[in-house]
């Protein structure tokens, strides 16, 4: 039966290990050299870890590779559901949430990978994705660190790389300087300024939904910073990489990313977590005093006038059967409401 997120059908355990036993199992099972190490957080998303595994595991990659997942102290049996359909798998088990860096990181530690590949739990690799990539990367050795074009799970383009951000981009995300389109500009630079999905170029921020370094051009750049919990991560390490070599966008490949599922999923954690992490990049890189202060002004008093906007929106479209919609306003206003009840101290104290 089709499972109803990703559209994707899963074979029983039994009738998985029977069809794996084909040339493409090598890759796990033969001594040798490990091409690339795929490395993926997970945190209560065992329908979608299960998905990505699938497309890892169960088709040809073109490389011999070894996939670690850090489950992040899960409650809803991801971790156990690794160990009974993926017994190839590195399976590190936290007791607790240690965030997305410290869990990538603890991944890479083991990684025997020539290659590291961050992945997302909700993403889905088309087969020979692996071998593209590293074909890329071995072509082109300058390279620190490559991006493929992502789309969702309706195949809509989504953005893959944009600018690094400024304090000017993310104050235009709130509703006061939104409505006064001070700062437009700068956020539209940020966001899609030059957004080509069809050209293979230079770029200063790859998404971290799936991203492939060398194993020491990640660690030359000092690894994840573990002082994000979830948000800005994958800004700061494509900052540190781009540092020392290039970052490119690559669309000859594609991967289905699905997008904000964990983060919806978990949202009372995810959303104060988010907005904590744009604070932290802002400061770690360069922000002035005066600017980093006003920023946290305009989201504080932004955050009330949001809760109320996507609450109010939500029960609008709830009285107008559009349940759906109506469910992601709520979600939304949901994420505010934690930001404000639980969020506030931490960010104002970054």
């Amino acid at each position: 039966m089709p499972d109803p997120v990703t559209g994707l059908t899963f074979a029983p355990t039994k009738a998985r290990r029977r069809a794996r036993g084909t040339a493409w199992q090598q890759s796990f099972l033969d001594a040798g050299p490990i091409d690339v190490t795929v490395c993926i957080a997970n945190w209560n998303c065992r329908t979608m870890l299960r998905a990505c595994l699938a497309s890892l595991h169960d088709a040809p990659q073109g490389v011999r590779l070894e996939t670690v997942v850090v489950d992040n102290g899960s409650t809803d049996g991801a971790a156990d559901m690794v160990a009974r359909e993926y017994p190839e798998v590195i399976l590190v088990r936290n007791s607790e949430n240690r965030g997305f860096a410290r869990a990538n990181n603890q991944a890479a530690a083991l990684a025997k990978g020539r290659y590291l590949f961050f992945l997302n739990n909700d993403t889905v690799v088309p087969r020979h994705t692996l071998h593209r990539l590293v074909r890329y990367l071995e072509a082109h050795p300058e390279v620190g660190m490559v991006g493929p074009r992502l789309r969702d799970g309706a195949g809509r383009i989504q953005v893959s790389y944009r600018t690094l951000p400024t304090v000017a981009a993310l104050l235009h995300r709130t509703y006061l300087f939104r409505w006064t389109r001070l700062f437009r500009a700068a956020y539209r630079q940020y966001r899609r300024h030059q957004f080509d999905p069809t050209r293979t170029r230079p770029v200063e921020v790859l998404m971290g939904a799936a991203v492939l370094l060398p194993r020491d051009a990640f660690f030359e750049a000092g690894g994840w910073d573990e002082d994000y919990t979830f948000g800005g991560e994958d800004i700061e390490l494509s900052a540190r990489v781009g540092q020392r070599r290039p970052l490119v966008y690559h669309p000859e490949v594609t991967i289905t990313h699905f997008g904000r599922v964990s983060t919806r999923l978990n949202v009372r954690y995810s959303s104060p977590n988010v907005a904590i992490g744009f604070a932290r990049y802002l400061r770690k890189n360069g922000a002035s005093r005066p600017a980093l202060w006003l920023y946290k002004l305009a989201v504080t008093l932004d955050a009330p006038i949001e809760w109320l906007a996507k609450a109010g929106q939500g029960i609008y479209r709830r009285w107008r059967g559009q349940d759906a919609r109506a469910d992601k306003s709520m979600l939304a206003a949901a994420g505010y409401w934690h930001f404000l009840r639980r969020g506030l101290p931490a960010f104002w104290r970054v």
